[in-house]
């Protein structure tokens, strides 16, 4: 089956087609497999993105809520143990910390909206928040407004919409004021913390849906290193990046492949559309799929234990 996990759509009102990372393109595979040579990065040379570039590839990582709705999909229940707590927030003394944290709890907010658990969603809101302000960015998040959705349990849709848009808004001024390493940051927090949802539900019920989806984040993993790169003259970020290696080294036992399929001509809503049938397949091994899992909690509890 064919997986086009690039196509996320901000859309609240669809639950299981929202992202906090967002996507700008849809179907985009020119990225998909292709391997970054280590020696294009120099050791005093930091790789060079164009803003435009940076947003393209931060638009591209894999959406969080997507992830969340997968797992709601599964019928597995929701577990507050797995979230991230919310009580080292004063611990959280560096832009570097705030950033990667703030990813984590933003995607912490796309799972707990997704059961509907409205009422933990303010103490990850205030959580959210403080982190917000001590990086200037507050200003996007609308709190008087999802405090109120979320207290009165209302408009679930809405309330995703407004955190989803808070989040949008907030990567584009990052990116515009020339602060991508603090999106790429917020971004990677995100996606770890995604990941770390999935692989920790997989390693409990092992449904064949989220399986697929933790291989294939083995095509994301070339961009995120690629954008954490272009700031590896921090001794932070080039931790960081190791710490992402150590996860990509664990996924050179999973193998994609793609079978071309012939297109098809469907009629939808009185319109005519071509469907491209093609057909990914994945291979991954309980040992890969165990490493992968290992990996990348070690990562997670990292970051939040910073």
């Amino acid at each position: 089956m064919k997986r086009n996990w690039y196509k996320i759509v901000f859309i609240g009102l669809i639950a299981g087609a929202t992202g906090l990372a967002g996507c700008q393109g849809c179907n985009k595979k020119a990225s998909d497999n292709i391997e970054i040579p280590e020696d294009i990065f120099g050791e005093d040379e930091p790789l060079m993105i164009s803003q435009e570039a940076m947003g393209d590839i931060i638009g591209n990582i894999s959406s969080p809520v997507e992830m969340a709705a997968l797992l709601q999909s599964t019928g597995v229940p929701f577990s507050q143990k797995l979230l991230a707590s919310t009580d080292r927030i004063d611990d959280l003394n560096t832009n570097f910390k705030q950033a990667l944290n703030l990813g984590v709890y933003g995607c912490d907010l796309g799972y707990l909206n997704m059961y509907e658990k409205t009422g933990s969603v303010i103490t990850n809101m205030t959580a959210i928040k403080t982190l917000a302000i001590e990086l200037g960015i507050g200003q996007f998040f609308d709190f008087s407004t999802i405090k109120r959705l979320a207290t009165n349990n209302e408009n679930l849709d809405s309330l995703m919409y407004i955190s989803v848009s808070s989040f949008n808004k907030m990567d584009e001024y990052l990116r515009q004021s020339n602060r991508s390493n603090i999106s790429s940051l917020i971004v990677t927090g995100m996606w770890v913390e995604g990941m770390y949802l999935a692989t920790q539900v997989v390693n409990e019920v092992p449904e064949e849906n989220v399986v697929e989806r933790v291989a294939d984040q083995k095509l994301v993993l070339n961009d995120l290193i690629l954008i954490l790169k272009n700031y590896k003259g921090d001794s932070n970020f080039a931790k960081l990046v190791k710490d992402i290696e150590s996860i990509k080294k664990e996924y050179e036992g999973v193998k994609i492949t793609y079978e071309m399929g012939e297109p098809e001509a469907k009629e939808v809503d009185g319109m005519l559309i071509i469907v491209q049938n093609d057909k990914q397949m994945i291979d991954i091994s309980d040992e890969t799929l165990n490493n992968i899992i290992n990996a990348v909690e070690r990562v997670r509890n990292k970051i939040i234990n910073m």
